[in-house]
């Protein structure tokens, strides 16, 4: 039996250690002033077996992040295929087209193809640095094509007054 001092609420439950009503400490009769008892518990379970280990656990690396190495503090992150030629011949090649009235495969189709031809040729060499090549088959492609009919539309042109 346990009994409250400030209030005096005796309790018979030997779970109890605080009193409900005020929140004080509860004491067991005849034995005034000691403490509750302690429990004791078994010892916590071992939860990490790496006493035989010898080299530290791997640190997370988040994906797509690649470290400089020891000594570089900032991270660097990959970098997207530079896809500057086949971008340049892909628009001349399309610009060809629409100016093929004015000419303009010789002016706009010939250095898409060449412009086109180098873009292709380093997406080739270094697929690591540089991309784009199906932009660049376009641009060969389209500067073609417009060259040609450019070439056709000349030799037409010179040759129509004669018929």
């Amino acid at each position: 039996m346990k009994r409250c001092p400030q209030c005096g609420q005796t309790y018979t439950d030997n779970d109890i250690n605080f009193c409900l009503n005020d929140g004080e400490l509860l004491s067991r009769t005849g034995l005034s002033d000691e403490p509750p008892p302690t429990m004791m518990m078994d010892p916590p379970r071992v939860t990490s077996r790496l006493e035989g280990a010898t080299a530290p656990p791997v640190q997370y690396r988040p994906p797509g992040q690649m470290y400089g190495g020891p000594g570089q503090g900032m991270a660097t992150f990959p970098r997207n295929p530079d896809q500057s030629l086949p971008i340049v011949s892909i628009a001349l090649g399309a610009a060809s087209m629409v100016f093929i009235c004015c000419y303009g495969g010789i002016w706009l189709g010939l250095p898409a193809a060449i412009v086109g031809f180098l873009g292709m040729r380093n997406a080739d060499s270094d697929p690591e640095r540089y991309g784009g090549k199906g932009l660049a088959i376009g641009g060969i492609v389209l500067g073609i094509i417009s060259f040609i009919l450019t070439i056709l539309m000349f030799v037409f042109a010179i040759l129509a007054p004669q018929f």
